[in-house]
Formats: structure tokens, C-alpha cells, sequence
């Protein structure tokens, strides 16, 4: 049973007292809003400026906003326009890319190539029988590019004639590695190729014996990696015709393969 000195307050008179407080708190805020002095914005060039000089990244070409029938009239205006005064077209700058595309690989005769003789072209294949020789020579750690990198090249490169003739005939590029290194022996693993071996002067020979065949011939075309093997094998005091002779090769093989070249037919380019 509830004391009599604790009486249940009115509902009615509650929610009256609550009412009143609150009409009385917006009174007093109004009161104090309308003692503020109200200023007009005003935007200058130089702000906007600045605003767009601090951000560079996010600069833009135009800022346009504007409010039409603004209710209050302490914004100074119904018409707001913000305009940055650097515009500037965004122009993509691209550099031009330039490649140059080589045809000839070194040789023992530069001024072969200044003079007024026509000098045939490598093929594509040849090329790439080179370059993978003298990647395979810094795999080797050897500090040149000998007749015996020049061997396993072509065989890296795998779809020339020259490659089939010699893989067809038993010659594979683990079987050269091994006499490679048996030949000339172990690097030494502290030693480092330079990032383009230079030739020896067997190689070089090796190459310009393909060229100088090539003009012998008088067709057209281009020196191809049945040319440059031949090269190889034309230098006998070089590691590449030693190692080609340790596995089979022999001069019928050689006058085999000249004969196929010189076929017509698809180009072994």
C-alpha cells in the first residue's frame, strides 16, 4: 500500500512545466542570435587564389555555385559565383618513344660497314642465336663470348635449321655445356661477366666468314644461323669447332647442311 507522503504527481501538470521551459529556452536563443551584427561574405580574387594555389592537385578549371532565392538576406546576395582566375587546359605531355632495330652483329672489319659495299643483313633468328650466346657465356661467367657460346645460342634458340640439323644429328645444348666446361673449366663463382662479353677474335672471324660466304653466294637474302654455324665450324683451332668435333660433327655434315641452306624453299630466317 503506497504512504500518503509520496503522491503520484499529475500528468497534467507535468507536461505543462515541460512545455513551459522549453518555449522559454527559444525565446532567450532568439534573443541572443539577434544581438550578433550580421557582416555579407564577400569573396575576393586573391582568396580564391590562394585556395587554389594551396591545392594544386585538386585545382580546377571552374567553380560555379549558385543559389537562386536564398531566404536570408544576410548572405549578401541571391547569386553566389566562385571563379578561379587560373585556367589552364589540361595537356597531356607524352614523349615520343623511339626504337632502333639492329641488323648487323660485330665485326673484325668496321670499315666494312662505312664503305660503299652492300653489307647483307642477319636474319632474326641468327640475331637472337647471338644474343642468347652472350647470355649464356654470362651464365658461364666467362669474361668473353667465344665460338663455343655462339654453339650453345643457337641451340637456345631452337628453331632455326641450323638447330634442327644439329639436334637431328645427336648435338644438344647439354652436351656442348658439359664439353664447354670440360674444355675450358669451372669460373669461379666470385667472378662476375660484364653485362656484354666482348667477342673473341675467333668469333669474330667466325662471323664475318658468314658474311663474306653470304657475298660469295650472290643471292639475296639474309645471313642466317646455318651461315654463322658454318663460321664456327670454319675456325679449327677454336673451342667451338673442338667441341662440335668431340660430338660427331665432321666436314660431310657440314657440306650437308650448306647444301640444305642453299635450297629453296621457306627462308630460315
Amino acid at each position: 500500500m503506497r504512504p500518503n507522503s509520496l503522491p503520484y504527481p499529475r500528468f497534467g501538470s507535468c507536461c505543462s512545466h515541460h512545455l513551459d521551459s522549453r518555449s522559454v529556452l527559444v525565446k532567450m536563443a532568439a534573443r541572443t542570435i539577434s544581438k550578433f551584427p550580421l557582416t555579407t561574405a564577400q569573396f575576393t580574387d586573391s582568396d580564391s587564389r590562394r585556395r587554389f594555389d594551396l591545392h594544386p592537385s585538386r585545382r580546377v578549371r571552374a567553380l560555379r555555385l549558385r543559389q537562386h532565392g536564398l531566404p536570408h538576406p544576410w548572405l549578401g546576395t541571391n547569386n553566389l559565383s566562385l571563379q578561379s582566375s587560373h585556367i589552364r587546359p589540361s595537356i597531356l605531355k607524352r614523349r615520343p618513344v623511339s626504337a632502333t632495330v639492329s641488323f648487323s652483329l660485330p665485326t673484325a672489319n668496321p670499315e666494312r660497314l662505312s664503305s660503299t659495299e652492300k653489307v647483307p643483313k642477319w636474319s632474326r633468328r641468327a640475331i637472337k642465336s647471338f644474343a642468347m650466346g652472350e647470355l649464356e657465356a654470362r651464365k658461364l661467367k666467362c669474361p668473353t663470348t667465344g665460338t663455343e657460346a655462339l654453339l650453345m645460342g643457337i641451340l637456345i634458340e631452337g628453331t632455326s635449321l641450323a638447330s634442327k640439323f644439329l639436334r637431328a644429328n645427336g648435338i644438344t645444348l647439354f652436351k656442348v655445356r658439359e664439353e664447354t666446361i670440360k674444355l675450358l673449366g669451372k669460373a669461379d663463382m666470385y667472378f662476375f661477366s660484364p653485362e656484354h662479353p666482348p667477342l673473341t677474335e675467333a668469333a669474330l672471324r667466325a662471323l664475318d666468314w658468314a658474311i663474306d660466304q653470304k657475298l660469295k653466294s650472290g643471292d639475296g637474302g639474309e645471313v642466317t644461323a646455318s651461315h654463322l654455324l658454318l663460321g664456327i665450324w670454319s675456325e679449327v683451332e677454336s673451342p667451338g669447332h673442338k667441341i662440335m668435333a668431340t660430338l660427331g660433327f665432321n666436314d660431310e655434315k657440314a657440306k650437308e647442311l650448306k647444301s640444305l641452306s642453299s635450297e629453296p624453299g621457306p627462308v630460315d630466317d
